[in-house]
């Protein structure tokens, strides 16, 4: 079988072949990882939005629901984006009992972010293939491949570009295939003490990667008979799995309408992919004569890794041409496709070691495995489908980014401005000079609250919050948010071209939204007449490359306890007024000691019926029924999987027993 490991007298033993090519791998990693991320935080793009996440835990709590004042008028922050990684890199610092600051745990989760891939598919594929050597090519590729922007997930994109959820999760998948490998062969009972917490760390570090962990786990169950016994016994695992996720997922499904779905792709077409990249072609090819060489016999692990890719791209084109359309646009098919390009590489790994090579190759483990390794890098040198070797310039730490770009002068003038919100006009700068949206550049603002304690509107990446939606497109209503922030900057504000932003109009968002200072570029000036002449942001001060204009002060919501506020309104017709905070509906509201009604506003922003002008409000801020729900959810699936670890059970017996 060409899936069994090749033995001849006097070879080295299986345990040495097992660790030589993982040491292989792991010192390239090392290297590799020192050379781009070294001790120092990367703040390239979205990195310091992910260390802002992590921050929010660390001083915030864990809560998903928290709320973060510091980003667009108050947000949940992690209800609403994947917690998990954030709290892994909480618990590291927590564990090392503040010894590893939070930016340490950061820069530890990106080397692992990074490592994780390749680690992980060298050992499903090992365990597959029966060799660690063959199992190198695949390893490999997985650690490697970038192929940017069609793979979210790949170097580029999940750790330059600072998606490091997405990847992290993306690491997880080998493993689970690692973990139902046995299971899919017909033996033994379902691997739930693996499965289910794999599946549901998944779900909490990026959700786009769930369709390709059911989709394994469901090949998995029909790999052998009895097939529908088995699928129902796996979805019943799966459904506990579901259960532990409950604290985060259900408040979430039931404050959809309390977020805008983010719904953009920047992928070229997968023919031209396949055309600029003869890597991925090839992988193509290779996955193909896996499928081709399954379907003649071998191990059905085997044959699970190489249907994988096909059985997902089918929930992928499901995806893509039916539930988006439908408006169903909360896992998106292009993020759903990275999970693709890892199967991919799976199945590829064994359509290497299936093409017809010599009998003396064959034997030789060690060179069958190296050759992969130098074709895959000889694929590569025409189109960027691997990273290779990071380029220094290209991988800005903070010290670096802080010097060029002066941010201690922009933090010190920002401490001194007056009372309110700072709004940036955009959401990120420049760091190469160049008309293109794209050029490098960072999202370093969005640390203002950390360094000046200053809560901001824009300055961050695109965001899914209703606010975020009023500020790019200028509602703040329902519907997806269809543009990367990026295309806007420098192009415009509220929905309107910074050339037709008047001051009135501009002037009036900034009362509603609590804003006291606006912070332009040097290069947004010619375009923003709107700040040329305004009444109300007079004063002016230069911070190279920054522009800051000044307003008069505005009192925002004064924190009174752990999750109070109270602030003073002068009531609009009607009694209503803007309590200058988004609206959620774990707001509640008293002034004089008894209840006031709350609502939605215009600006997506919380109003609240003032008893008199000049009233003092206080806002509360509690969890409810769903997230209450939540919590119960998550303890009852770790119950019903706890006996899993010790013995065998289903979790049809375990609801038996519970209910008995």
């Amino acid at each position: 079988m060409i899936y069994n490991v090749a033995k001849s007298s006097g070879a080295p033993s299986g345990r040495t072949l097992a660790v030589l090519p993982a040491l292989a791998l792991l010192a390239y990693g090392v290297a590799f990882a020192a050379a781009a991320l070294g001790v120092a935080t990367p703040v390239f793009d979205d990195h310091p939005g992910q260390l802002y996440r992590l921050w929010h835990v660390v001083t915030l709590g864990p809560a998903p629901w928290a709320w973060d004042p510091g980003w667009w008028t108050g947000y949940p922050e992690l209800q609403f984006y994947p917690p998990a990684f954030a709290y892994l890199g909480a618990l590291l610092h927590a564990a090392s009992l503040g010894a590893l600051s939070v930016a340490g745990a950061y820069q530890a989760l990106l080397w692992l972010t990074y490592l994780a891939p390749g680690a992980t598919t060298l050992l499903a594929l090992a365990r597959v293939q029966g060799s660690a050597w063959r199992a190198l090519p695949g390893a490999f590729l997985a650690l490697t491949l970038s192929l940017w922007p069609t793979l979210m997930s790949g170097v580029e994109g999940g750790v330059h570009v600072g998606m490091a959820p997405a990847r992290l999760a993306w690491a997880l998948l080998p493993l689970l295939l690692a973990a139902l490998a046995r299971w899919s062969e017909g033996a033994g009972a379902f691997p739930a003490r693996a499965v289910v917490p794999l599946s549901a760390l998944i779900v909490l570090m990026h959700p786009a990667h769930l369709p390709a962990a059911v989709v394994l786990v469901a090949l998995a169950a029909l790999a052998a008979p009895p097939r529908g016994r088995r699928l129902a016994t796996a979805l019943a695992w799966l459904g506990v799995a579901a259960l532990v996720t409950g604290f985060w997922t259900l408040p979430l499904l039931a404050r959809l309408a309390e977020t805008r779905a983010l719904a953009w792709s920047e992928q070229p077409p997968l023919l031209q992919t396949l055309l600029a990249q003869p890597l991925a072609a090839v992988l193509v090819l290779l996955a193909l004569l896996a499928l081709a060489r399954s379907r003649r016999g071998g191990p059905r692990a085997a044959a699970l890794v190489a249907a994988f890719p096909w059985a997902l791209a089918l929930v992928v084109l499901l995806d893509a041409m039916v539930l988006e359309p439908l408006g169903l646009r909360w896992l998106p098919a292009d993020r759903v496709l990275d999970g693709v390009w890892l199967a991919l590489a799976l199945a590829a790994s064994l359509g290497w070691a299936a093409l017809p090579w010599p009998a003396s190759v064959r034997r030789r483990e060690a060179v069958l495995g190296l050759a992969g390794v130098l074709a895959l890098a000889l694929l590569s040198l025409r189109g960027e489908a691997l990273t290779l070797w990071p380029r220094a310039s290209e991988w800005p730490s903070e010290a670096a980014v802080e010097r060029g770009l002066r941010l201690p002068a922009l933090w010190t003038a920002l401490r001194a401005a007056p009372p309110g919100r700072v709004l940036f006009v955009r959401s990120a700068v420049p760091l190469a000079y160049g008309p293109e949206w794209w050029r490098p550049h960072t999202h370093v603002t969005a640390l203002t609250p950390r360094e000046t304690g200053r809560a901001i509107v824009n300055g961050t990446f695109t965001h899914p919050s209703p606010i975020a939606a009023l500020v790019y497109r200028g509602d703040a209503g329902p519907g997806a948010i269809t543009r990367l922030v990026e295309r806007l900057d420098g192009e415009s504000l509220f929905g309107r071209p910074l050339e037709t932003l008047d001051a009135p109009t501009l002037n009036d968002y900034a009362r509603r939204l609590g804003v006291s200072t606006i912070v332009a570029l040097e290069d947004d000036l010619p375009r923003l007449p709107a700040l040329a002449d305004n009444p109300v942001f007079r004063a002016r001060r230069s911070e190279p490359p920054f522009v800051i204009w000044r307003g008069p002060p505005i009192a925002l919501p004064e924190p009174t306890g752990p999750a109070t506020w109270r602030i003073a309104l002068d009531a609009g017709p009607g009694g209503w007024a803007s309590a200058r905070v988004a609206y959620y509906p774990l707001w509640r509201a008293r002034a004089g000691g008894r209840a006031i009604e709350t609502r939605r506003g215009a600006l997506g922003d919380l109003e609240v019926r003032a008893p008199a002008s000049g009233a003092v409000v206080e806002l509360a801020y509690a969890p409810g029924a769903p997230e209450i729900a939540g919590l119960v959810a998550t303890a009852l699936g770790v119950l019903m999987w706890l006996p899993a670890w010790r013995r065998r059970a289903s979790p049809s017996r375990l609801l038996k027993k519970a209910a008995g």
